[in-house]
């Protein structure tokens, strides 16, 4: 079968949470509005590990400038396409370096859970405050806590979208301090059959004071929003 895109994974991706539907429109006014309220002249923003740019389509409403940066070239390549007018730098949240700065920097998803140990989350973290100015906002939605990570979850989801039905079934483990999911795709196009996909993810288990250090390290204040909308909290810093 042929899915038409080399990058099949972050396409299917893209599709399930789309149809999902996942309020990518709601997140960004509600991202937006954690930054004003910290920085009321925030004009520009920066998204880290930005995916396939659906933050990043709506957040364009809120302020005058958006940009992203992104490691995985399939999920660029569906970023940038879905956003033309906007900047996105190939890069790793761990060591980039735009040479200017930002008013805002967020990281959704999760995506900081993929730092495998606390001197990744300190670069990362360290590299998001380079990029603010005196004043600026970083918000990070974090992975689970150790302590509110359930072993063993089984996550299922069905999807009618671009003449493909897409079921998506994910399996979480605990394995060696750190979530091991296991994710498979099966993906029927009429008169063509079905096709099977697989893909593992490893992400950490920090716990909220390696966050919390983290940022501190950083030089940035911090606080923890536990009724943010992802259901996992939010981390909101400032940089003094």
């Amino acid at each position: 079968m042929n899915l038409e895109y080399s990058g099949d994974i972050a396409r299917l991706y893209d599709l399930v949470h789309q149809g999902k539907g996942k309020d990518y429109q709601a997140e960004a006014k509600e991202l937006a509005r954690l930054v004003t309220q910290r920085c009321p002249r925030a004009r520009s923003l920066l998204d880290v590990a930005c995916g396939t740019g659906m933050h990043l389509r709506h957040l364009g409403e809120f302020f005058q400038e958006v940009a992203g940066v992104e490691v995985s070239p399939d999920m660029l390549d569906i970023a940038q396409r879905r956003n033309p007018a906007v900047r996105i730098h190939p890069g790793d949240m761990r060591d980039f370096a735009l040479g200017r700065r930002f008013d805002a920097v967020i990281c959704m998803f999760s995506s900081i859970g993929h730092m495998r140990d606390q001197g990744e989350l300190d670069a990362a973290i360290g590299r998001f405050a380079a990029h603010l100015p005196p004043g600026g906002v970083v918000v990070v939605d974090p992975w689970w806590f150790p302590e509110t990570f359930t072993p063993g979850y089984v996550g299922a989801s069905l999807v009618e979208a671009e003449g493909r039905t897409i079921a998506r079934f994910s399996h979480s483990a605990l394995e060696d301090g750190a979530t091991r999911i296991d994710v498979d795709y099966l993906v029927g196009v009429p008169g063509e059959g079905v096709e099977h996909l697989k893909e593992t993810h490893r992400i950490t288990l920090f716990s909220r004071a390696q966050y919390e250090a983290a940022f501190a390290a950083a030089g940035l204040g911090v606080e923890f929003l536990p009724q943010a909308a992802t259901g996992r909290g939010l981390f909101v810093g400032v940089r003094p």
